[in-house]
């Protein structure tokens, strides 16, 4: 199957318009756009992740300014504050869930938030769960970027982002309490544009979840944490920020009664308290006010002042995005690389390292269609030995094979730049390994990852049959130190999606993530 990305043929640009071409021609993230010499290369061996070290480059000066912007416009962005003509700024590296989450995200954050400036979540809600764990103890984060435990770090929550601020001071004394977070409500900047999740909300999620069980016998295993609610009343103009909450309070008092009003006639058997919610909200006014912030202006001096290290960190996975997962069966946001811009509020070109995080099996919450599922002995194994429960719901992931059909997928949205493979110690156990490498339909290889959940539940996956290792590999610490079937089984994944894998994940803590390049 062709990998996306290509650099077109100057032939085919010709015909363009020259701030097009530009737009084509430049990469803007590292070497994702491969020359078929590259691509070929790819093939051989582990030479993908050779490439990736020798041939990493910045991008050219073109990729940031067209033809088209003249002497008059780049003085008058000077003098507005902008950048230097020419100077992209800073670059922030994206970490994004590559499957259907669960991959280990928290943990490849924590690794890179060690030399962080700033770390930000640009999408989702308490809906999402990343654990991370330092010096033995897991700590759960589910709205706060998981970059806040390093003392160090600015922690910023996007205007993509929906807050339920009770479960945001929960979450925050929880950890505390656990030795983390010292200083973090200092260290936490909110976007004023960020939509707020209410109690309300959550409610009409579990009404709504209810009604589905009961009218199609199935339900679409949402978190209950009201995100699907909220993002609706941001798209029908109707929610509230948080600009609005450390305003004229009166003022948002009003519109909080007549958006629960609006709710409570949609579904009448919702019980809200209004008073006692708002009497709560106007609580939190004074310990969040300091924290609310012009998102875009502080994304804007971070990306353009002094260097600094900017780390995104991705919510949920692609297979969950809700224009590109498994519809409906996603979550209520853009958890792919277009939702760092939306949700942060920054350009295109200030995008660098786009890392895909890449569980060395799959698994999946709830219900949806999962091709290399596998509900036998071979799920089970997976399951208990990667102890795969919901870090937000507690449920038990349905666990099956790698699914490389998925997550070429997942990089023609995202062009990863370099991947995690994470929990490879898992397969310690197995005598023998499968990929799914290829969907079939009605006989016929198909190119393409289906839209339609009804056509994907009938793709039969082929597979690839690798020999396993058969040896704990939880003490390696180099790639060199994993067994030659371990080795081999990262070196296959390397050469089918044609993408180097930079970490590989043995274990829990932070040493057992081996870095390759």
């Amino acid at each position: 199957m062709p990998r996306t990305g290509r650099r077109q043929s100057p032939s085919f640009l010709s015909v363009f318009s020259p701030p097009l071409y530009v737009l084509l021609s430049s990469p803007l993230r590292g070497d994702f756009f491969f020359s078929s010499e590259q691509e070929e290369e790819g093939r051989k061996g582990f030479t993908v992740s050779e490439r990736a070290r020798a041939t990493r480059t910045s991008a050219p000066t073109s990729a940031v300014m067209s033809s088209e912007n003249g002497s008059a416009a780049s003085a008058g962005r000077v003098a507005n504050g902008c950048c230097t003509p020419g100077q992209v700024g800073n670059k922030v590296t994206v970490v994004l869930g590559a499957q259907w989450g669960d991959e280990g995200k928290g943990k490849v954050v924590d690794l890179l938030a060690q030399d962080a400036d700033i770390v930000c979540r640009c999408q989702g809600g308490n809906n999402a769960g990343h654990t991370v764990v330092v010096d033995s103890v897991e700590y759960d984060f589910h709205l706060l970027p998981s970059g806040i435990i390093n003392p160090n770090v600015t922690a910023f929550i996007g205007n993509g982002v929906v807050i339920h601020l009770p479960g945001l001071f929960e979450e925050a004394e929880k950890n505390l309490k656990k030795g983390g977070l010292r200083g973090w409500e200092k260290r936490l900047i909110i976007s004023d544009r960020a939509h707020i999740v209410f109690d309300f909300h959550q409610a009409a999620d579990g009404v709504q979840e209810q009604q589905r069980q009961e009218q199609a016998g199935k339900n679409l295993g949402t978190t209950k944490k009201g995100i699907g609610p909220v993002y609706s009343s941001k798209a029908a103009r109707s929610g509230l920020r948080m600009c609005d909450l450390v305003s004229d309070f009166s003022e948002f008092a009003e519109r909080f009664k007549l958006l629960a009003n609006q709710y409570k006639s949609m579904y009448p058997t919702l019980e809200i308290n209004i008073e006692g919610e708002l009497n709560k909200l106007k609580g939190y006014i004074e310990r969040v006010k300091p924290m609310v912030r012009d998102g875009v202006y502080f994304m804007h001096e971070a990306l353009h002042g002094p260097p600094k290290k900017i780390l995104v960190e991705g919510a949920n996975a692609a297979l969950l995005d809700i224009d590109f997962g498994t519809y409906p069966f996603v979550t209520s946001s853009n958890c792919t690389v277009g939702g760092v811009c939306t949700g942060l509020g920054m350009p295109p070109h200030n995008v660098g390292e786009v890392y895909g995080v890449v569980k060395a099996y799959t698994t999946r919450v709830g219900i949806g269609a999962f091709p290399t599922e596998q509900n036998n002995k071979i799920g089970e194994l997976l399951q208990t030995r990667g102890h795969e429960y919901g870090v937000t719901t507690g449920r038990k992931r349905r666990c099956g094979w790698l699914d490389l059909v998925l997550l070429r997928y997942a990089h023609m949205i995202n062009g990863f730049t370099a991947l995690a493979l994470t929990k490879l110690d898992i397969l310690d156990v197995f005598s023998e390994i499968k990929v799914g490498v290829a969907y079939k339909l009605d006989g016929n290889t198909i190119p393409h990852f289906p839209a339609n959940q009804e056509v994907l539940n009938k793709v039969e996956v082929k597979y690839e049959t690798l020999p396993g290792w058969n040896t704990d590999i939880s003490n390696a610490r180099t790639f060199k130190e994993l067994p030659e079937n371990a080795q081999r089984y990262v070196r296959f994944i390397e050469e089918e999606l044609g993408i180097p894998v930079k970490w590989i994940g043995v274990g829990k803590s932070r040493e057992s993530m081996i870095q390759l390049f």
